[in-house]
């Protein structure tokens, strides 16, 4: 809303009421002299063609030292008050608060297969290089080209806030426990019996393996090495690693990414 200041004038015509003892030409002259007329106001108009608006800069600080020499010290100037609101910087929506973390050209992750009721369900992850998880993907068996599409992008929208540097701890207490079909009994999963939904699923299985969250788990964690089928010569230390290492991510080669640190010795004393 703008405000302006209006420069009013107006036509007034009024008479002047003079008591005469003698009608003649010696007292008709000295009327314009005499001060002891009445005057009556006759009518009022608005001079249309002289008022105008004041709207530009001088006459805006010649009004505003006029009213600030005029006005108490207890009473706040309006126009002072309008120049200062004008002068405060706008606020800026387009900055651009966090920048993304791209994921590795190279990236480590797993992939779970399980089955919620009549429908497979396969969950790709990818890590960064300190093993935070940074994007995921879905894919089921039974999907049509729309549920395809959502999933897809559904992913693709998680992915990207979690490489903008949103906490996966958000989207678990969001979509944890949430109520859709597929859901009941799974299998295929170690650590997860049920679910009420593939979101629920997918977010507690992410819950359990990156943040710990034991308690979303419904079996206890119990490490097995019953699966390690290494060549005789290996080490204890070289066939764990194995066992846990994509061997596709590191390309078979063992020995040259990774490091024993179990004969190392740390001297921790402070020198006094």
């Amino acid at each position: 809303m703008k405000k302006y200041i209006v420069e009013t004038y107006y036509t007034c015509t009024f008479k002047t009421v003079h008591t005469l003892e003698n009608l003649d030409d010696a007292e008709l002259s000295k009327i314009d002299q005499r001060n002891d007329g009445e005057v009556e106001v006759i009518d009022v108009k608005l001079n249309n063609r002289k008022t105008k608006k004041i709207g530009g800069k001088k006459d805006e600080k010649i009004e505003n030292i006029k009213l600030s020499k005029g006005l108490p010290k207890n009473i706040p100037n309006p126009l002072k008050n309008i120049k200062d609101d004008k002068k405060e910087p706008a606020i800026n929506l387009k900055n651009k608060g966090n920048a993304r973390f791209k994921m590795p050209d190279r990236r480590k992750g797993y992939i779970q297969k399980a089955q919620i009721g009549d429908h497979k369900v396969y969950l790709h992850t990818g890590e960064y290089d300190d093993g935070k998880i940074g994007e995921i993907f879905i894919d089921t068996n039974k999907e049509g080209e729309l549920v395809k599409a959502m999933m897809n992008n559904f992913a693709i929208a998680i992915s990207l806030g979690l490489q903008y540097g949103v906490p996966l701890e958000e989207y678990v207490d969001a979509f944890i426990d949430t109520k859709f079909e597929p859901s009941g009994n799974v299998i295929g999963n170690d650590r997860i019996l049920s679910a009420s939904s593939i979101l629920d699923y997918v977010f507690r299985e992410l819950a359990i393996s990156y943040l710990g969250k034991e308690e979303l788990a419904h079996t206890p964690s119990i490490a097995s090495t019953k699966n390690i089928t290494t060549s005789e010569g290996d080490d204890k230390f070289l066939k764990i690693v194995k066992n846990i290492t994509s061997k596709g991510f590191v390309r078979s080669n063992y020995e040259e990414k990774l490091v024993d640190l179990s004969d190392v010795r740390i001297n921790l004393k402070t020198k006094n």
